[in-house]
């Protein structure tokens, strides 16, 4: 058999192979036994030496027409079961649109961040504006600008955690109104605020206290404010987070840093005024406090308090959604329990 026909066989084997080949591994594995260096074509080519110079030529230039040939139809065998590889990918991969999608439980915001939400909606509504400080705070702002000196009794009331003779966590919201009274220009408008935030005090935890809770306190200074405007923004807010089938009522009281001062009481959730033992038979649940503002928190912000006047209130988040919603531990609100807390739709209804 002459050279040209080993070839010819080579290459009709290798034909063979490479249709017979139904994985791209098995397909390079026979191209690199035709093609590679230590391949049947090669080792043909050996032979060519042995033959009539004039033959030469004829056998080379046929041997590389097979190894095109060859290395041609390997092309084509891969492109086929690379698109085979992906048409069956694609098959095993096909999503039906058709299907109902996996279902997302969808959160909601805390029952307690649902009340701050509605408070702070209605104020902005009203022209204020919300204003937030730090929580580690001054003795002078968290204090003594609220007319609390060192020595004031009152402070035990409010007893908290220092960080130093003068560095706190701020026991209520109130340093941000002194900081904003101290730097407001009353020659571009009066001051409408609200700040809301954490506060802190050295409570023991129990059904109705915590040592780390949420305020919002308000404030507007302006010139011939009077308790009626007050009263006014009470019944609004209280309206708004409560209804209208609720009554409130003005009680007189004491605060250092509002004078008159007054508790507010709303109509006693549970038994709708008859009297219970949650309002200890009095029909009234108190809700919050408010007055006022007291001359001498006007004049150490540097405000004339024969020209300015205004009311400041406080109210608790927390406290208003056991009283709306009748929980009867504080710590159910921090507890984390997805049960409890789902309770309450977006809307706090």
């Amino acid at each position: 058999m002459s050279l040209k026909d080993d070839l010819t066989k080579i290459k009709d084997q290798g034909l063979t192979s490479i249709a017979d080949a139904d994985d791209l591994q098995t397909l390079n594995d026979i191209r690199v036994k035709l093609l590679g260096k230590k391949g049947p074509i090669t080792s043909a080519l050996r032979g060519i030496r042995d033959l009539a110079v004039e033959e030469r030529p004829v056998v080379g230039g046929y041997a590389n027409e097979i190894r095109d040939v060859l290395t041609e139809k390997i092309e084509q065998q891969k492109q086929y079961l690379e698109d085979l590889a992906l048409q069956a990918k694609l098959n095993s991969e096909t999503i039906d649109v058709t299907l109902p999608g996996t279902p997302v439980r969808q959160g909601q915001p805390h029952v307690i961040q649902q009340i701050i939400d509605q408070v702070v909606d209605l104020f902005i509504g009203m022209g204020y504006q919300v204003l937030t400080g730090p929580e580690v705070e001054e003795d002078k702002y968290n204090f003594e600008m609220m007319n609390l000196p060192k020595d004031h009794p009152a402070r035990d009331m409010q007893d908290t955690f220092y960080l130093s003779d003068d560095i706190l966590m701020r026991t209520q919201t109130s340093p941000m109104q002194a900081r904003t009274l101290e730097t407001h220009d009353f020659d571009a408008g009066p001051l409408k605020m609200i700040s809301p935030g954490i506060v802190y005090r050295r409570d023991t935890d129990d059904p109705t206290h915590s040592h780390q809770f949420h305020q919002i306190e308000g404030l507007v200074i302006d010139k011939h404010i009077t308790m009626a405007d007050l009263k006014g923004t009470l019944a609004t807010m209280i309206e708004q987070i409560f209804g209208s089938k609720f009554d409130f009522r003005l009680r007189p009281s004491y605060f250092p840093f509002t004078e008159p001062s007054v508790e507010v009481d709303v109509t006693c959730f549970n038994c709708m005024g008859k009297g219970c033992d949650i309002c200890k038979h009095t029909g009234w649940i108190e809700v919050l406090g408010a007055g006022m503002v007291h001359p001498n928190v006007l004049r150490m912000a540097n405000v004339d308090p024969d020209v300015y006047g205004g009311f400041a209130f406080g109210i608790g988040p927390d406290r208003f959604a056991m009283l709306k919603y009748g929980v009867d531990d504080i710590r159910d609100f921090y507890l984390d329990d997805v049960r409890f807390l789902s309770q309450f739709n977006r809307k706090g209804g």
